[in-house]
């Protein structure tokens, strides 16, 4: 079976767009340059807008609250300086409790996310990142 995502994107529609065929929104929170920069190019490339990226917690949790409420998905690593993902999760969902929240996390991390998915993130996204498999977790989360 072919996944939508391997199907060039001039013959199909781009999954990043909403019905209405604005752009989805993505805030990008990752301490590393090269995940941010490969997470962005994997959205842009299915026509989701970057909205912005933060390089830890605390810049996350900030943009989120600049951006709101026109911000659809965060993409949140858990592993940061300054404020972990985990917490940053907690602040967002304590300023917008409808936030969706996708957990970005190295392997051996299964503790984390679970109390990651406990407190309200909608999925998680395990690196190192796959292309498909990042666009089919958000998509599906995003067009539920």
């Amino acid at each position: 079976m072919i996944a939508k995502s391997d199907v060039p994107i001039n013959e199909r529609d781009p999954e990043g767009l909403k019905e209405d065929g604005t752009a989805y929104r993505v805030l990008v929170v990752d301490d590393s340059m090269f995940i941010a920069k490969q997470l962005g190019q994997i959205f842009t490339s299915e026509g989701f807008e970057l909205a912005g990226t933060a390089a830890d917690g605390a810049q996350g949790v900030e943009r989120y609250r600049e951006m709101y409420p026109n911000i659809d998905l965060v993409t949140m690593d858990i592993t940061m300086p300054v404020m972990d993902g985990v917490t940053a999760l907690e602040k967002i969902l304590e300023f917008d409790k409808n936030a969706v929240v996708i957990m970005v996390s190295a392997l051996g991390k299964e503790d984390v996310v679970k109390k990651s998915l406990l407190m309200g993130a909608k999925s998680y996204i395990v690196k190192p990142l796959d292309r498909r498999k990042v666009l089919e977790r958000v998509v599906s989360i995003l067009k539920r």
